[in-house]
């Protein structure tokens, strides 16, 4: 699996984890819902900054996000 798709695929099962809708989670970090969308999709690859503001809005360390 590519690394993209097992960040999509970390982004989606916190998100969910913590009962947020990707609107939810877009507000909370900042950033459209469409953005998330294709994140959520690994049609997106997700900036440093990105990460940091959805590791932020989910409570998790950046790690988290890319293990």
């Amino acid at each position: 699996m590519s690394p993209i798709k097992r960040t999509a695929m970390r982004i989606r099962q916190l998100r969910q984890a913590k009962g947020m809708s990707q609107r939810e989670l877009a507000e909370k970090a900042g950033l459209s819902r469409e953005y998330v969308l294709r994140l959520e999709g690994a049609q997106q690859d997700p900036t440093l900054g990105t990460l940091e503001k959805i590791a932020k809005a989910l409570g998790v360390p950046v790690g988290a996000l890319v293990k």
